[in-house]
């Protein structure tokens, strides 16, 4: 495995013009199926540590579960901190071991935002750790952040060029129409905000909520910008559906072990679908 800072290949993303998948992972069943599927379509791989695996597992155990089941592959990994809480808690990621990390200041008033951004990238910059910022609410439910589709609001591109400029991010999560969870209606993203909000930057656009949006504007977003997509609640799902197969299927015992493969096989095609999609597949 080659642990990379998320920098580099972000900006090759940009260039190259396809996204790298930012897969969520909240356990060893699910870090070892993101790794497989990156190893076989020879992509590079950003898989994330979100505030409810934080919460049950901590930062360590998880960054070496990656670092241990990496060590059999050869893809560019990028482990990253999402929705970082605090400068405090991007700082013990950097010290576990995370080479990329999201501040998440979105719910406060922008000059707070971008003061304690501008921390996190001066700690973060000083040993080649990539930082993720956010402007503009996005719907829906993210780990323990709940926003209210009503109370969601996009992110001005005037403001995010302010932001940029004052705090120097590596790349921006900008709220262009996506929710994360499970969609009610088939979103509608805002391309044209996305694509002034890409050219003003000239940084990684990040699209969060990425579980759901239809194929057609998936593509259409990475034409206008957007370098990574994270993909959280459809893994879960998947996992959690292969699972539920696996009991139908042997019936009562106690043998956890096929139950979790069963689980980890049928996140994995969603991971190498999603690949595929995104336009990593043999970026490697």
């Amino acid at each position: 495995m080659r642990c990379v800072s998320g920098k580099e290949w972000l900006e090759d993303a940009r260039i190259r013009n396809y996204a790298i998948g930012a897969f969520s992972a909240h356990n060893a069943d699910m870090i070892q199926g993101i790794l497989e599927a990156a190893e076989e379509e020879k992509a590079p791989v950003l898989i994330q540590i979100g505030q409810r695996a934080i919460k049950y597992c901590g930062f360590a155990p998880l960054v070496e579960a990656i670092r241990y089941y990496g060590q059999r592959t050869d893809v560019p990994v990028i482990i990253h901190l999402d929705h970082g809480k605090s400068y405090e808690q991007a700082i013990q990621a950097i010290q576990a071991g995370c080479t990329s990390v999201m501040f998440d200041g979105s719910h406060l008033p922008l000059a707070e935002n971008a003061a304690i951004t501008r921390q996190v990238v001066a700690a973060a910059h000083a040993v080649n750790v990539s930082v993720e910022a956010e402007l503009g609410k996005i719907a829906g439910v993210e780990d323990d952040l709940s926003v209210d589709e009503k109370d969601a609001f996009l992110t001005d591109p005037a403001e995010a060029l302010e932001f940029y400029q004052a705090t120097g991010i590596d790349s921006l999560a900008a709220a262009i129409g996506s929710a994360h969870g499970l969609y009610k209606t088939e979103p509608k993203l805002d391309i044209p905000r996305l694509k002034t909000i890409a050219d003003q930057l000239g940084i990684p656009i990040v699209l969060h909520g990425g579980s759901g949006i239809p194929d057609d504007q998936i593509k259409l977003a990475i034409a206008n910008g957007i370098c990574k997509i994270n993909v959280d609640t459809e893994l879960r799902a998947a996992y959690t559906d292969g699972v539920r197969k696996a009991l139908e299927t042997y019936g009562p015992q106690h043998d956890v072990y096929p139950l979790g493969r069963a689980g980890t096989e049928r996140m994995k095609e969603v991971v190498k679908y999603k690949i595929r999609l995104f336009g990593s597949a043999g970026k490697a």
